[in-house]
């Protein structure tokens, strides 16, 4: 049979057909890249130089990021990390039809919830995580065919969206860390999500007790409810999540016992209930479990034993149950059969001896057991546990001799055997510690000598082997320690003299020595370590006593040394140290070295000073006199203050108030003006005027008045004592001895205006130093600046009775001497936390609730809450330590809306692109690596939950660590190119980061 060719008409309409399919198929194709063109412009920056649309035909799917199908249509965009800065056009959806995935995480996102998404429909990945996307997030119902959204760590605010119930092909959904939502709680709606795997709603404030109904969403393997205020009961339900790897319920108010039930999740492998107000055991089931690799209850009520069949896992890698009421012992077994890293198990009331096979796979990094009742010697295996990094067994009943290499763990940052029953010597084996920071050994039974050997652990910031029985001369060696800032040698038996070389340790605030058995003199050279806290007293030193310590008013450092005397008093008061011996001529023997002339001009000045006092005194009576007789005078001497000083003074009250004039005044803060004033000595100070408000001061004169007629006396003080900040003030630095706080010598407190007198820092405060035009700091000196303030904040968080919050930690709050060390200042909100009872509270978050400190520089806490803890100063010094290493303010254009330099160098660090975030001025610098470490230690410090941040006492260690070589020079580079730490301040850091 012939076939009939078709009608020519319908040839022509295949034809036509064809032509037009093709020419609506090339305009689709024209329509993707001007978006992409678009997008490029709406992206400037390096990230997008990639993309070349030049006309007239690009080839963008073959540009970085970009996928598409076989026939030219862009089914994906993957631009994380870019680093990019803008908004995303409008019209996505339309002119990326087949789009399936969009994934622009680390990046800037201006603005709000980009509207346009909500119209690609074929959407099946979303992620915009750490892209600081502000503001509402819309009904999320019309992406039906999303699998993946992932909106974690934004800045979203309003109701959440409960909308995703609706996109019942979700698979993973991931909102951790947005606490700006308002408060909510998860509607039983999510059940109708059949195939979620992943359900992550951490910190996202959520309020109220978790549903029960979470049990029925079977197909989950990750729920994750942490960072909420949750409450009430760990439902049982959860038991029937046949396939969950990982609940992660921490930082919540979760009560009552751990259900047993949870043994039945038999593909379980990491679960985290720490710091709820979770009572009884650890059940025995969930320990027996074949998977677990990660057991996290730390913070909690918890009783009873540690089950011993915890040992028999070959999983697990990291036990942490740390501050609770635990009992017994803790599981023999422990690291024989698995891969153990981390064990932390301190701040409970654990009995028997230390798990011996802890190390046996050679992979435990952290042993962690202060605070129990734990019994027997250490065992030798430790001593070859060569990855540990943290080995703390204080405050426990351990005996026996020290493994001598413990002492030498070549990567332990911290040794601490303190308050145990341990002995022998420390050994030559110290040498090899390459990266010991801190040696604890205080109040054991320790014997030996100190060996030289002890300086190769070159990095050592803190020595603390107080009440021992070490015996033996303190090597010279120590001086060369050049980081160490505690030297604590007090109660032991050393002897010999006092070496001449420990005024060579430049950033020591603590050198302890008293209660030995030290002869001979004290070298003067050690005052220039003042004012930090010296202590000699208790030895057998003899000869004069330097005088800077008697003007320091510091005689109670030398007590108890017999032969100790004064070359001569100026003051009759003194305590009664006698006069050093008159050698030949009639001379005191000692400071004056026999020289006539010397001591006759010392006795001139004095004289002089006394006059010229007596004089002033007698001219103040006088104005005062012709006060009371109608005669004008000058407004500094109007009012009568008193003194309250917390140093030797070598000024009087009448030398400051004259100088009180218009030319000495070098600023005005929020609450005073500030003099630079010279006085006859030569010295420089400044004065801080604050000035009591009118009605204030009318209401303390008129008290003063009421005080005089009832009492007959005058209250000339008073004035302070209304202003609280003022007070705050005094009473802080008054009583604080420490090289990187800034000394204050007196208070003159008086009814119309109050005077601080301080120490004068010739370079200036940070701020100026970092981001004005005149100087530009190198890297070790901005090391230093960050070094010093944070020994500064340590001393006020852990070395205190009480621990005190600055809470106003900014640059322009730490000032600089002529050397350009730190000083930590301005202290008239800072708030001195009371203890509450039990030793345990010293360790925990202090706070107060009184809202304070500078925008920018505010831990993010501050949204939600007033309290205001050490970890508020934490994260403010996080941000100076930005400020350091990249050069900029922390509030800058450049970091876009609602963004500041937290969020952008976390950016970048994440993205590991850390070196574009240092300052561009010091480019030529070879500390670059130093500089990216910093950083590091920096975004730790500003972690968004509090409990992650690192101690203080943590972070003057890292940066130890971090900084440049001690003894190196730029070139040398180039051509080779903590005390009373808390238990928190180790656990904390070592959290699994969630």
């Amino acid at each position: 049979m012939v076939s009939t060719p078709p009608p020519r008409s319908f040839l022509c309409f295949i034809i036509l057909f064809i032509i037009s399919f093709a020419a609506a198929g090339a305009a689709a194709l024209d329509t993707q890249a001007a978006y992409l063109a678009k997008m490029k412009e709406q992206f400037p920056g390096p990230g997008m130089s990639r993309w070349d649309l030049t006309p007239p035909a690009p080839d963008y799917c073959s540009f970085k990021g970009v996928a598409c199908d076989r026939g030219g249509n862009v089914t994906g965009i993957d631009v994380t990390s870019w680093r990019l800065v803008g908004r995303l056009p409008p019209g996505v959806c339309a002119a990326l039809p087949a789009l399936r995935e969009l994934r622009m995480a680390y990046n800037d996102l201006r603005g709000g919830f980009p509207p346009g998404l909500l119209n690609c429909t074929s959407l099946e990945v979303l992620n915009v995580s750490y892209s600081g996307v502000s503001g509402a997030v819309p009904d999320l119902s019309p992406l039906r065919a999303l699998r993946v959204l992932d909106m974690s760590d934004n800045l979203f605010t309003g109701a959440f969206p409960t909308s995703i119930a609706n996109l019942t092909a979700l698979e993973v959904v991931n909102f951790n860390e947005n606490p700006g939502f308002d408060i909510w709680r998860p509607p039983e709606s999510f059940t109708a999500l059949p195939r979620i795997r992943v359900l992550i709603l951490s910190t996202t404030s959520m309020r109220g007790a978790i549903p029960p109904w979470f049990g029925n969403m079977t197909s989950l393997t990750d729920l994750e409810l942490s960072g909420n205020f949750l409450t009430g009961r760990i439902p049982a339900s959860l038991a029937r999540l046949a396939g969950l790897e990982f609940l992660e319920l921490y930082y919540n108010e979760l009560e009552g016992e751990v259900p047993a039930e949870l043994g039945n999740l038999t593909r379980l492998a990491d679960i985290d209930l720490s710091e709820n107000r979770l009572t009884g055991g650890i059940p025995e089931a969930l320990c027996a479990l074949p998977g677990l690799r990660v057991l996290q209850m730390y913070t909690n009520r918890l009783t009873g034993p540690i089950p011993p069949v915890l040992g028999n896992s070959t999983q697990l890698r990291i036990l942490s149950v740390y501050r609770n009421l635990l009992t017994g012992g803790i599981p023999a077994n422990l690291g024989r059969y698995s891969d153990l890293n981390v064990i932390e198990v301190s701040e409970n009331l654990l009995t028997g001896p230390l798990p011996p096979y802890a190390c046996a796979n050679g992979q435990l990094q952290y042993i962690l057991v202060l605070s129990n009742l734990l019994t027997g010697p250490i065992p030798p295996a430790y001593a070859a546990c060569t990855p540990l990094l943290r080995f703390r067994v204080s405050n426990n009943h351990l005996e026996g001799d020290v493994p001598p290499g413990v002492f030498g763990l070549p990567h332990a940052s911290i040794v601490d055997l303190s308050y145990n029953h341990l002995t022998g010597p420390v050994p030559a084996a110290v040498a090899g510690a390459a990266n010991l920071t801190s040696l604890f050994a205080s109040n054991n039974r320790m014997s030996g000598e100190l060996p030289p050997e002890i300086a190769a652990a070159s990095g050592l910031v803190k020595i603390d082997l107080s009440n021992n029985a070490i015996a033996g001369p303190i090597p010279e060696s120590v001086g060369r320690l050049a980081r160490l800032n505690q030297l604590s040698l007090q109660g032991n038996r050393l002897n010999g003299s006092i070496p001449e070389a420990l005024a060579g340790l430049r950033s020591l605030n603590v050198l302890n020595l008293s209660c030995n058995a030290l002869s001979g003199a004290i070298p003067e050279s050690l005052c220039t370590l003042l004012p930090n806290s010296l202590d000699f007293s208790n030895n057998n030193l003899s000869g004069p006593v330097p005088p800077p310590l008697i003007k320091e008013g510091l005689l109670e450092s030398v007590a108890g040394n017999p032969g100790l005397c004064v070359a001569f008093r100026l003051n009759l008061t003194d305590p009664a140290l006698p006069l050093c011996p008159r050698g030949p001529g009639g001379l005191r023997r000692g400071l004056l070295g026999g020289n006539v002339w010397v001591l006759v001009a010392a006795c001139a000045l004095v004289c002089a000073v006394a006059t010229v006092a007596l004089a002033r005194r007698w001219v103040l009576r006088a104005r005062q006199d012709a006060e009371h007789d109608g005669a004008p005078t000058s407004p500094a001497s109007s009012w009568s203050y008193d003194v309250t000083s917390f140093h030797k003074l070598s000024f009087d009250q009448h030398e400051i108030l004259e100088a009180l004039i218009d030319k000495n005044i070098v600023g005005h803060g929020g609450s005073g003006t500030v003099y630079k004033i010279e006085l006859s000595s030569g010295e420089l100070v400044a004065v801080k005027k604050l000035w009591v408000p009118a009605r204030q001061r009318r209401r303390l004169i008129n008290s003063s008045k009421q005080q005089q007629h009832q009492q007959g006396m005058h209250d000339g003080g008073g004035g302070w004592l209304g202003d609280r900040e003022l007070r705050t003030e005094v009473e802080t630095l008054g009583s604080i001895r420490h090289k990187n706080i800034v000394k204050l010598y007196c208070c003159y407190s008086g009814a119309d205006s109050n005077l601080l007198v301080y120490e004068y820092m010739p370079n200036g405060n940070l701020w100026e130093a970092l981001h004005g035009c005149f100087l530009l700091l190198d890297w070790p000196t901005r090391h230093r600046v960050a070094l010093g303030v944070a020994q500064g904040l340590a001393y006020l968080h852990h070395d205190l009775m009480f621990p005190i919050v600055h809470r106003d930690i900014k640059s322009s709050n730490i000032l600089l001497d002529a050397d350009f060390e730190p000083k930590v200042a301005d202290f008239g909100i800072a708030k001195v936390l009371q203890a509450r009872g039990a030793a345990a509270d010293r360790s925990s978050d202090a706070s107060t609730t009184t809202i304070a400190g500078t925008y920018g520089y505010l831990a993010p806490e501050y949204a939600y809450s007033s309290k205001a803890t050490t970890k508020c100063d934490v994260y403010s010094f996080g941000v100076v330590l930005m400020e350091l290493a990249t050069g900029r303010k922390p509030i800058e254009p450049e970091f876009g809306d609602t963004r500041d330099i937290v969020h952008w160098v976390s950016g970048k660090v994440a993205a590991g692109a850390e070196a574009e975030a240092l300052d561009k001025r010091l480019a030529w610098s070879p500390y670059k690596e130093e500089m990216v470490q910093a950083l590091r230690v920096a975004v730790r410090c500003t972690c968004s939950i509090p409990s992650l941040r690192p101690a203080m006492a943590d972070v003057v260690q890292m940066l130890a660590e971090a900084g440049p070589p001690a003894g190196r020079t730029p070139k040398d580079k180039l051509d080779g190119s903590i005390s009373k730490d808390s238990a928190a301040a180790d656990q904390q850091p070592n959290a699994t980061p969630k």
